[in-house]
Order: structure tokens, then C-alpha cells, then sequence
């Protein structure tokens, strides 16, 4: 990400960072400007050198899940624009967050360097290469109250977005966007639509149960094919710019939709061509997710399961995309038809099976077999009755 225009900070350490703060720490550096690709090339025990500012809650629980130890951040973590969670996960992890001042660990730094960082100070070869803060959980605490006190500036700031936005992407409202033919029949079926999101993989195992029986059809946005592959889930869709889904779920056998800017230009394309898959193209403005829940909603889905997607202020602030215009546009399209994950899996309930009924007549044949065997009364009976029964058949 691009780094924003940076705050001076107070004195290098606080004293609430405590004695954790100075503790050295060694690794190898990882060096990403875009988070979601650095996190994939992280083993534990690394030092991420980042580039992203308000670092938000997706970001974070990747880079916690990745191993890293500390986090090398060229911009600033959280810039007080809105509140913002993640920088307090990472140090709640244990993950040491370090946001550099004034020099660029990009220019200083190589990946695969080994360095130590000791309190703010990284260094190389024995010689320092970088000085930042280190932010502590307490400091961190006190931003993030401080910040939801004035989160009316940001909501403002947000609704001024949106409809600056609204004009550009009204295709998404008039249903002005062409979608291609897709061997997938989405007509009167329940469609589940997966983001990579900060929650999809709970959400996953949320609805199993809805999964299991209702069988809905699987429309995977980008990374969120990854979060299906791991789930055991394969997609039968995927759409997105192709630039998160791994080779392997892109070579899971589903269905590939580019999706391009409205111009047509489409950078996702080559890799496709690349890696020698058949794919189709869908120009239109918006994101991703958005245009997968359309193309649902337009080709006739009976019902749109969301995982993963943004249902809130606080995670449109976070994905810092201008206004978020489209996914409130297309929200108002699609209208009832969408529900999130979580309001299935408190609502589904699935229907009884046949198992329970099948283990209750083998406890009590069990039973009542002991019952018989154990009292000679009975087992008499039972033999009459049984010789009747020979009779009767004639055997």
C-alpha cells in the first residue's frame, strides 16, 4: 500500500511498553509492500517489513497466523482516522509492532537479511539499519477508545465518499452490468458466496450443517477460494482480479470469472493465461464481492449467503476502498435476498435424521434380548412364540 503522509511521534519507548519492549528478538526479514502477499511467503519466526497504513483486522490475524515475531511497519499503523482494531491484535498476539520513522526499511533492508530487533532499533550485521516506536498494548488500547469517541469524523468523512462515488458506479443500482454466460445454473439455488474476510474461516464451520444438507452453490471471491480449499469446500465458481486465490484452489475445477475494470483492462488475465485456464471476463466498477453477489442476484439465486464480506462501518473503514459506495449499492439491489453467515448458522436449523430413531430401536432390541435371555418366563414365551411362528410360515 501506498504510505500516507506521516505524524512525528513522541519519544522513541514508552515506559508502558515495558521490559517487553526492549526484548531482542532475531529473524529473518520478509520484505511487502501489499500484506496479503507477504503473508504468504512468512514462516514463524520471521521479521515482516510492511508499507501499510491503519493496519487493519484481516492483515492482522494473517500476519499473527503467519508466525511472525515482529512487524516492521514504513507507515504508520493506525493514523487515528477511524478505529482501528488490528495494530491491537498484533500486540495482544504477543507480535512486537514497530512503526518506523523518517527512514525506509524498503531501501535499507533485503529479503532473507538476518536482523535484530532490540526496543524500536532493527539492525543488521551487528550495525543499526532502521529506528522506529514500538507500540505497545496499552498505548494502543488508549488510541483505539480515544478513536471511537470521534468516530462521527469518520463516518462523515465516509458518507462524503460514498456519494462522490455513487455517480461513477450506478451501473451496479440500474442493473446496467452484463454478465457472461456461466455453465454454473445459479436459478432457484442458494448461493454461498465466500470473502476472505477476518471471520470466514469461523463462519465456514458455522455452517457446516447448512453446508451438508442444503448444498448450496459455492461462488468463492479471490482469496476466499484458499478459506474453501481449507474447509475441505471446493468452489464451483471463483471470481475475482486473481490476484490472492492460490494455483491450487485456481486449479480446483471451478468455474474462473476475471473480474476487469470497466474499461476492460484486466491485470488478473495474465496470470490466468499463464497457468493455462479457462476464464471468462466481467467489466464492471465495484469490488469484487459485490459483482459476485450481483451475478447471483441477476442469474436468478434464490437466496445469497454471505462469509467473509463487510456488513459494517467499522470493517468498510477498514478495507479503506473510497466510500465503499458499490457495497452499499449493492445491497440495496439485492435487497432481502442476501444474509450473512452468521445470521444462517444461529437461524438453520437442520432437520432430524433417521440415525437417532435407528439407535434407539438397536438400544432396545439390545435391551430387550437381555431381558428375554435373563428370565425364564419370558425366554419360554418366547420360544411358544416363536414355534407359532414357524407354523404359521410352514417352516
Amino acid at each position: 500500500m501506498a504510505t500516507a503522509s506521516r505524524r512525528r511521534f513522541p519519544p522513541l519507548l514508552s515506559r508502558r511498553n515495558g521490559a517487553s519492549a526492549e526484548e531482542a528478538i532475531e529473524g529473518t526479514a520478509r520484505l511487502g509492500r501489499r500484506t496479503k502477499d507477504l503473508v504468504k511467503r512468512l514462516r514463524p519466526g520471521d521479521i515482516a517489513v510492511v508499507d501499510h497504513v491503519n493496519i487493519d483486522r484481516i492483515a492482522a490475524e494473517e500476519l499473527i497466523a503467519s508466525g511472525a515475531r515482529a512487524v516492521v511497519n514504513a507507515a504508520e499503523s493506525s493514523d487515528g482516522s477511524y478505529p482501528n482494531a488490528g495494530p491491537l491484535l498484533l500486540a495482544r498476539a504477543g507480535v512486537k509492532l514497530i512503526d518506523v520513522e523518517g527512514d525506509d526499511p524498503f531501501g535499507l533492508l533485503d529479503d532473507g537479511d538476518r536482523v535484530t530487533v532490540a526496543g524500536g532499533t532493527v539492525s543488521s550485521r551487528g550495525r543499526e539499519v532502521v529506528r522506529g516506536r514500538v507500540l505497545g498494548v496499552e498505548e494502543l488500547e488508549d488510541r483505539l477508545a480515544e478513536q471511537r469517541e470521534r468516530v462521527d469524523e469518520a463516518l462523515a468523512e465516509f458518507a462524503e465518499n460514498t456519494v462522490a462515488h455513487v455517480r461513477q458506479e450506478a451501473d451496479l443500482l440500474t442493473g446496467a452490468i452484463e454478465f457472461p454466460p456461466t455453465r454454473t445454473s445459479f436459478r432457484d439455488r442458494q448461493v454461498l458466496i465466500v470473502v476472505r474476510g477476518d471471520r470466514h474461516r469461523r463462519d465456514l464451520k458455522a455452517l457446516n450443517a447448512y453446508i451438508r444438507d442444503v448444498r448450496p452453490l459455492v461462488v468463492a471471491v479471490d482469496g476466499g477460494a484458499n478459506g474453501c480449499i481449507e474447509a475441505g469446500l471446493r468452489p464451483d465458481l471463483i471470481l475475482g482480479d486473481m490476484d490472492s486465490a492460490s494455483d491450487e484452489a485456481l486449479r480446483c475445477g471451478a468455474e474462473l470469472i476475471v473480474h476487469a475494470y470497466p474499461d476492460g483492462r484486466a491485470p488478473g488475465r495474465e496470470r490466468l493465461l499463464g497457468l493455462e485456464l479457462e476464464h471468462t471476463l466481467v467489466p464492471a466498477a465495484g469490488t469484487s464481492e459485490d459483482v459476485a453477489m450481483l451475478m447471483s442476484y441477476e442469474k436468478g439465486a434464490d437466496l445469497i449467503v454471505s462469509v467473509g464480506a463487510h456488513f459494517n462501518l467499522i470493517e468498510f473503514l477498514d478495507r479503506n476502498r473510497g466510500g465503499m459506495s458499490s457495497t452499499f449499492l449493492t445491497r440495496l439491489r439485492i435487497g432481502e435476498k442476501l444474509v450473512d453467515a452468521k445470521g444462517v448458522s444461529r437461524l438453520y436449523n437442520p432437520p432430524s435424521t433417521f440415525a437417532p430413531v435407528a439407535l434407539f430401536i438397536l438400544a432396545f432390541a439390545i435391551l430387550l434380548t437381555i431381558v428375554v435371555i435373563t428370565s425364564p418366563a419370558l425366554n419360554d414365551l418366547f420360544e411358544l412364540l416363536w414355534l407359532k411362528v414357524k407354523i404359521w410360515l410352514g417352516i
